[in-house]
């Protein structure tokens, strides 16, 4: 694979800009805790493994400034950096997971303020170490699912730019390729940012693993011909009972699926569940600028003064759920259970 996601080098974050793929391919500095959150809420990056880990780098940028602060004060500052950094995406958890995982460590810290510096900058880079590896756990798991012969829909991104690297839901079609399974992608485009048509199906074409780009409305077309045999997605939040937030559009396969039989799989790192929510009406949804919906790239498309509705997210209720995929194995319903006997 000739990129890679995110970089720490030098003291710096080095991004891959995902608003430039497939036309071009141009990189980031972040030096700062702001450039690396106005680089998440702008999508330089994304995915939801994604952001955490650079978000995670953001704040040991942040506590760059703050070294010179007693620690009680410099403790202070990067709580509130971290809340900040947390609200730059509101319903990938990955990110708070992150964020808290840093935040934890320096306050439990007895070192000086450059100790807690050192210490929570070894503990992003171990949870950037730690996300392949658990992409490539949860891919090996997810590929036992797949058959030696399948037709795999998925939306969005949630491969190797989704991630440190490898990916989930594209993980699961690598390790499978891997073990010698014959494995046809249908991509969706995904609307309104194109991830799909734009990333995974660019990324996929670097494995040269056969993929072919669908629009989104075509996907109950291509499963009431019985061409797809399963679905895989990633996600960007799971609450306990196994409600799902993903990409907008995912709700819409995951009916589909259901109405024509069709296994669902959702595949995402233990670090996506959170426990502290019930159920997916809890999720926060984020919404964004209306011009991703209005303009196709810098032209408009829509009439200037249109109402628009521009969520980034929906929620896949537990019950259309056939598995979740985790690096700790393959949870099957009831997900409450499941998911409990995992964390």
């Amino acid at each position: 694979m000739g990129f890679f996601t995110l970089k720490w080098e030098d003291k710096k974050l080095i991004l891959l800009d995902q608003r430039k793929l497939p036309l071009r391919h141009e990189l980031v500095e972040c030096k700062n805790a702001e450039s690396v959150m106005e680089s998440i809420k702008d999508l330089v990056v994304r995915g939801a493994p994604a952001i955490g880990i650079a978000a995670a780098f953001g704040i040991v940028l942040g506590s760059y400034k703050l070294s010179e602060l007693p620690k009680k004060k410099f403790l202070e500052e990067l709580d509130n950096l971290c809340k900040k950094m947390i609200s730059t995406r509101p319903t990938a958890v990955n990110l708070k997971w992150a964020v808290d995982r840093l935040l934890n460590k320096a306050k439990n810290s007895n070192g000086s303020t450059l100790d807690i510096i050192k210490i929570i900058e070894e503990e992003a880079i171990s949870i950037k170490e730690e996300d392949e590896q658990i992409n490539k756990k949860l891919g090996e798991y997810g590929s036992t699912l797949v058959p030696e012969k399948a037709n795999i829909l998925t939306h969005c991104n949630a491969g190797s730019l989704a991630t440190s690297n490898f990916g989930t839901a594209l993980g699961v079609i690598r390790a499978a390729v891997a073990e010698g399974k014959k494995v046809q992608v249908f991509a969706t485009e995904t609307r309104p940012l194109l991830q799909g048509a734009r990333l995974t199906t660019w990324e996929l074409m670097q494995d040269n693993i056969p993929v072919t780009l669908i629009t989104d409305n075509m996907a109950g077309w291509l499963m009431a011909k019985g061409n797809i045999d399963m679905v895989v997605v990633g996600a960007d939040r799971i609450a306990a009972n196994g409600d799902t937030a993903n990409k907008i559009g995912t709700y819409t396969l995951s009916v589909l699926a259901f109405r024509h039989k069709i296994p669902f799989y959702i595949a995402a790192p233990t670090s996506t569940i959170d426990i502290s929510i019930s159920s997916g009406d809890l999720i926060p949804i984020e919404y964004r600028n209306e011009s991703e919906v209005s303009h196709f790239g810098f032209y408009r498309i829509a009439p200037e003064g249109i109402k628009i509705l521009n969520p980034a997210f929906d929620v896949t209720p537990s019950q259309l759920i056939t598995r979740i995929i985790t690096e700790k194995g393959v949870l099957a319903p009831p997900f409450l259970e499941a998911i409990k006997n995992i964390l």
